[in-house]
């Protein structure tokens, strides 16, 4: 039987292995922290953290549900679309036992574990709106239930917002956070949590403009018209032949008297009353009017001229500036009736976001002005404006450029910092990708490329197809999708965004 050996006395040591030994263990650990420092650097560099969203995806002609990450939640098994109010919660409204020639529908929700919820209730919808073009939306995070003929709202953790007390509920077209009740033939207006905003009392109800913060147009049963603020204060007394959709900072609304358009106040007192053939807009203490097809600008309270009426077309800008067409041509004239910009352009819009202005040339590329009237930017086509993270996209000579607000130029690195990879183009114009530090990522190799998205994916164009690749750069979709009619080329996963974005949905189409 081996026992090994055993050494009497002292032993002596073997140098040259034990050196051997000692660098062997020092490669091994540097080995180890390379390692180590390589996975670090590509967690850094990377990956991407990823909220948890869902949405509706639509293959081999039925609907389903995904994730963020492209993974399918809802088998695609339904004939319908699938709604959902609240994308990062796991709520979906589906349509069954469609019948076609009656026009009737069921609708169920359900969970991620494919679990029907609100069975209480006898039906339960989505809240859908349209928008001034008529693009579908649907009400966030609310769902219209209802019980024995009556309906009332849920959030969608099914806590009641609104009983079911009403005969219908509707949303009112085009704007956010106010729903259309009726009860007893009188409309009203209630919020997304429930208060009643207007009492169920009008014949009809029309909002002032998109946003709800500036109040409704009401109408009672003898055909008169007044305005309701959303703080449920009466705004017009209700006693007018029409009001306009026209919003007047609170204080001015523009009115009807029988043929005499004119400007009424929140205290009642009346201005520029039959004056005019018409009433445009009120923009701070001015309006603008119109006289025998001609556009100008007076002053609300004396109605002194400001521009005089013998324009075009005049819409106001911001401060103290009005966008004017004289003929085919637009050019921008300020409160003295002084031209501050030449009558060059075939089109300006003021963009609120950002507060410039873009002014559209013959060439069909934009100058960007600022607030003082600037040129900033010059032949540049505007490709995005973000009011999230405060940044222009411009394209200019077929390179993407970003700047701030203030119309600094920044790098794509601080504009999105979130990104791991950034779109680079050669000298030859075709695209690849780098890192946070300049370091090329993905070759040059393709012909058209999009920024990554929120869930990690970037869009690349090749030989006439799209794909994708993931946070690393690595190919998650092969060029294999010929992308022409999609306004806007995105990618979760294999699946790509619906050529219908009125819908919003992915698909593998």
């Amino acid at each position: 039987m081996g026992r090994g050996k055993r050494y009497d006395g002292e032993q002596k040591l073997n140098l040259k292995k034990v050196f051997a030994v000692i660098i062997a263990i020092a490669v091994i650990v540097m080995f180890v922290i390379g390692i180590q420092k390589l996975f670090t650097e590509e967690s850094n560099t990377q990956t991407r953290t990823v909220a948890l969203r869902y949405f509706p995806v639509y293959t081999n002609e039925k609907w389903g549900v995904i994730d963020s990450s492209g993974n399918i939640i809802i088998n695609p098994e339904y004939d319908e679309y699938i709604v959902i109010p609240d994308n990062s919660k796991p709520v979906f409204v589906c349509t069954v036992n469609v019948d076609y020639d009656n026009n009737t529908f069921e609708t169920k929700v359900i969970n991620e574990k494919n679990e029907e919820l609100f069975t209480n209730y006898d039906s339960v919808e989505p809240i859908e709106n349209y928008d001034a073009s008529n693009n579908l939306w649907y009400a966030p995070s609310i769902l219209k239930v209802s019980q024995d003929g009556k309906y009332g709202i849920i959030d969608t953790n099914g806590t009641t917002i609104a009983k079911c007390e009403y005969d219908s509920i509707t949303a009112l077209k085009g704007v956010d956070n106010s729903l259309l009740v009726e009860k007893d033939n009188n409309y009203g207006i209630i919020d997304y949590v429930g208060s009643v905003i207007i009492e169920p009392e009008y014949n009809g109800i029309e909002p002032i403009s998109t946003q709800f913060e500036n109040g409704y147009i009401v109408e009672n049963s003898d055909g008169n018209y007044g305005v309701i603020s959303f703080t449920r204060t009466v705004a017009v007394p209700v006693e007018y032949d029409e009001i306009k959709n026209v919003y007047g900072n609170g204080t001015y609304y523009i009115a009807r008297e029988g043929n005499n358009w004119e400007v009424v106040d929140t205290d009642g007192n009346k201005y520029l009353a039959g004056e005019y053939d018409d009433i445009v807009s009120v923009d701070g203490e001015n309006a603008v009017v119109v006289d025998n097809d001609k556009y100008g600008v007076v002053k609300i309270s004396d109605g002194t001229t400001v521009i005089n009426t013998e324009y075009d077309g005049i819409t106001y800008g911001a401060g103290n500036n009005y966008i004017v067409r004289n003929g085919s041509k637009y050019g921008i004239m300020n409160i003295e009736g002084t031209k501050v910009i030449d009558f060059k352009y075939n089109g300006i819009v003021y963009r609120n976001v950002g507060n410039f202005y873009e002014a559209t040339t013959e060439n069909n590329t934009s100058d960007l002005l600022d607030s003082e009237l600037n040129i900033k930017l010059s032949d540049v086509i505007v490709s995005e404006v973000n009011e999230n993270n405060g940044f222009i996209k411009v394209r200019q000579d077929n390179d993407y450029k970003y700047y701030n607000f203030r119309f600094e130029e920044r790098n794509i690195n601080d504009i999105l910092s979130n990104n791991t990879i950034y779109v680079s183009r050669n000298e030859e114009g075709k695209y690849g990708f780098v890192d946070k530090n300049g370091n090329v990522v993905v070759n040059y190799i393709y012909d058209d490329a999009r920024e990554q998205n929120d869930y990690g994916y970037a869009s690349v164009k090749q030989d006439g197809l799209w794909g994708a690749v993931d946070s690393r750069g690595q190919v998650a979709v092969s060029h294999s999708y010929n992308l022409d009619d999609n306004m806007l080329v995105e990618f979760i996963g294999k699946w790509h965004l619906g050529e219908d974005l009125n819908l919003y949905y992915f698909t593998d189409k």
